[in-house]
């Protein structure tokens, strides 16, 4: 694991000489494909330099990312990467985007990774730990123990949550819960690993969008699943939860 942590924390701090360089710059955006779903050079880059990391130091290790074409693998192992998780974000000049970094080992994510590099913070988890550091401060993360969503604080990056029906079954948890905010992206499983909120509901999601935080949450003690209590590695409808109780009670919900 030390070997593992030491390459991510190099590709996180390769991406991170690149972001800050263009961040609040008023650089050039484009978009993929007819929706506005933008992408900078930017995100292009920062993966590049990641995966030049990575490949030095893993040769055998599959890589996928957002921006650039998958490369295969001999090991069993994948690095999922998002560049700039929050690309909206990012161009907002809003702080809550981040880089990711997940190693999937067969059907678990043996390590994850959230870096915000403007904020100086890096998250990290991997089986039975988790930690939050910025400079030379260093301490272990741990969710909260919420069990009643009365209590709960729930995030969401979009109001709109996916396809109508997603968005209903959202909004059903959400008015059950204390609070709710949008907007954060990958900042919001952050700060459940943080022990600040107690749920992610999000819809629609790659696997590059989760890897990283799954192993943040789960490493900090968190569960995170599709809606129908299944594996997210995929992406798709995702939850992300405190505990076990704050979780089974966010299903119930989702589920209809």
């Amino acid at each position: 694991m030390s070997t593992i942590r030491r390459a991510a924390r190099d590709a996180a701090d390769a991406a991170a000489r690149i972001t800050l360089s263009q961040f609040r710059t008023g650089l050039s955006v484009d978009t993929k494909g007819d929706a506005f779903d933008p992408v900078t050079q930017a995100d292009r880059q920062a993966e590049h330099a990641m995966r030049q990391v990575l490949s030095d130091a893993f040769p055998n290790d599959a890589i996928l990312g957002e921006e650039h074409a998958a490369r295969a693998g001999t090991s069993g192992r994948t690095w999922v990467l998002d560049p700039i998780d929050g690309t909206r974000g990012f161009i907002s000049g809003t702080p809550t985007w981040g880089t990711l970094i997940g190693l999937r080992d067969g059907d678990r994510i043996a390590y994850g990774l959230i870096d915000q590099p403007f904020t100086g913070e890096r998250f990290e988890g991997w089986a039975g730990g988790a930690t939050w550091t910025r400079g030379a401060d260093v301490r272990p993360l741990r969710t909260r123990g919420t069990t009643g969503l009365g209590e709960a604080t729930i995030l969401s990056t979009f109001p709109e949550v996916g396809t109508p029906s997603e968005r209903a079954a959202f909004e059903r948890l959400a008015g059950a819960c204390r609070l709710t905010r949008y907007g954060l992206d990958c900042y919001g499983y952050a700060l459940v690993a943080l022990g600040c909120v107690d749920l992610v509901v999000e819809a629609g999601l790659h696997p590059y969008d989760v890897a990283g935080p799954i192993g943040v949450v789960e490493g900090a003690g968190g569960i995170v699943t599709a809606w129908d209590g299944g594996p997210a590695l995929d992406g798709g409808r995702v939850v992300a939860a405190a505990n076990a109780e704050i979780h089974a009670a966010a299903l119930a919900y989702l589920a209809g």
